[in-house]
C-alpha cells in the first residue's frame, strides 16, 4: 500500500504542471495577440484617422516597444490612454489608482481595435502621451513595425530635416543621430565624409549618393563664419580671406587665395573642390583715380601713376590691360594675375 501511493505523483506536483501548462498557454497567446495586433496596425497603415485601442497595458507597451515599470500594477485598460473621453463607456478607475478614459467598447479578441477617430496626441519622449498615457499612435507603431519604405531626391546633409532623412530610408534613431551630430559643430564637407557616418550603411550611400547635394562656398559672398568651415581654415585666415577680397574688389578666380601669406598650395588643394567664385563687380580699372588704383594688390604707387598717364595719352579705344601689359606699366609677375581679373569695359569714347 505504502508502495502504490510512492507511485503517485503528489498533489502539489499535479497543480504545478497545470499551472505550468496554462502559464505555457497564456504566454503563447499572448504573443500571438502581440504579433496579430501589430500586423493589424501595419496592413491598416495608409488609414491616418484611425486609433488603436489595446485590451491591457502591458500588451500595448510590449507592442510599443516600451520596456514595463517596475513595482506597478498595470489595469487592463491603462493602453487607451490617449485622453479622450466616450459615451459608449464611461471613464475607468485603474489598479494603479490613476483615471483612464476609454475608447467606445473594448472588444476581446486581436487585443487592438480600430477606432474611427481623431488621431490621439503624439507622445513624449518618455512613451507617454499628452494625457498621461502609456498608448502609442498607430503611426508610431507602424513607422517602427512596418517594412521600411524609401524615397531618392536630392537633399543637402548639413540641412535635411530629420523627416526627409526619414524618407530617404534612414531610421528614426539613425537620422536623429545625424541630427545630433550637426547640432555638436559637426558638417559633411563633401559626400565622402557623409560616407563615413556610423549610421549610414554602404549600401544605402551609394544608394543616395548621386542625389547627396553639397553646396560649395562662394568665396565672393562667404563671410568669415564660412570660410572657417573649410579644412585647415581657422579664425586667422579666415579673416584675411574676407580683407583680401575686398582689396580686390572681389576675387576673380579661385587661385587668388594663394596670394595671402602663409596660404600655400597644400592649404589650397585641400580646399579647391569645396569653393567656387560667384559673381561680383568687375574691377573700374578706367575710372578710378590713382589714390584707388594704388590699393589694388597688383598694381600699387608706381603701376598706378603709369596706368594714368596711359589714360591720359591713349585714345579710349585703345583702352585694353593687353596694351597696359605691353606698355610694361605692371611689375612682372603681377601682369599675368591682374589679365585674369574680371575688368570693367572702358567707357563709352
Amino acid at each position: 500500500m505504502e508502495n502504490s501511493k510512492r507511485g503517485r505523483p503528489s498533489a502539489s506536483f499535479v497543480v504545478g504542471s497545470v499551472a505550468l501548462v496554462f502559464l505555457i498557454i497564456g504566454y503563447q497567446a499572448a504573443l500571438f495577440i502581440t504579433k496579430t495586433s501589430v500586423a493589424r496596425i501595419v496592413a491598416n497603415h495608409d488609414h491616418p484617422d484611425t486609433v488603436f485601442v489595446f485590451v491591457d497595458s502591458v500588451s500595448a507597451r510590449v507592442v510599443a516597444g516600451q520596456p514595463l515599470e517596475p513595482g506597478r500594477v498595470h489595469s487592463r485598460f491603462a493602453a487607451a490612454e490617449y485622453g479622450l473621453s466616450s459615451t459608449a463607456a464611461p471613464a475607468a478607475a485603474s489598479l494603479d489608482g490613476e483615471t483612464h478614459a476609454t475608447l467606445g467598447t473594448v472588444r476581446g479578441g486581436t487585443g487592438a481595435e480600430r477606432s474611427e477617430a481623431v488621431e490621439p496626441p503624439e507622445l513624449a519622449a518618455d512613451g507617454r502621451s499628452a494625457a498621461g498615457g502609456y498608448g502609442k499612435t498607430a503611426r508610431a507603431i507602424w513607422r517602427a513595425r512596418a517594412p521600411r519604405r524609401y524615397e531618392s531626391f536630392k537633399f543637402d546633409p548639413n540641412t535635411v530635416s530629420v523627416n526627409d532623412l526619414m524618407r530617404l530610408g534612414f531610421s528614426e534613431n539613425q537620422a536623429r543621430a545625424i541630427d545630433n551630430y550637426r547640432k555638436k559643430g559637426g558638417r559633411f564637407r563633401r559626400k565622402s565624409d557623409f560616407a563615413k557616418s556610423y549610421v549610414v550603411e554602404d549600401s544605402v550611400y551609394h544608394r543616395l549618393e548621386k542625389y547627396i547635394d553639397i553646396p560649395k562656398i562662394d568665396i565672393n559672398q562667404a563671410d568669415s563664419a564660412a570660410f572657417e568651415t573649410l579644412p585647415g581654415i581657422g579664425k586667422f585666415f579666415a579673416s584675411k580671406m574676407v580683407s583680401y577680397r575686398k582689396e580686390l574688389r572681389g576675387y576673380s578666380y579661385p587661385e587668388q587665395l594663394m596670394d595671402i601669406w602663409h596660404f600655400d598650395q597644400e592649404k589650397y588643394d585641400g580646399l579647391k573642390d569645396l569653393i567656387t567664385v560667384g559673381p561680383s563687380e568687375p574691377y573700374p580699372l578706367w575710372t578710378l583715380p590713382e589714390s584707388e588704383l594704388a590699393k589694388h594688390p597688383y598694381i600699387g604707387k608706381r603701376a598706378a601713376r603709369g596706368i594714368i598717364i596711359f589714360r591720359d595719352n591713349t585714345p579710349k579705344e585703345e583702352w585694353t590691360v593687353e596694351k597696359i601689359q605691353k606698355a610694361g606699366i605692371l611689375d612682372p609677375g603681377l601682369d599675368e594675375k591682374f589679365s585674369r581679373c574680371r575688368i570693367a569695359l572702358p567707357p563709352n569714347p
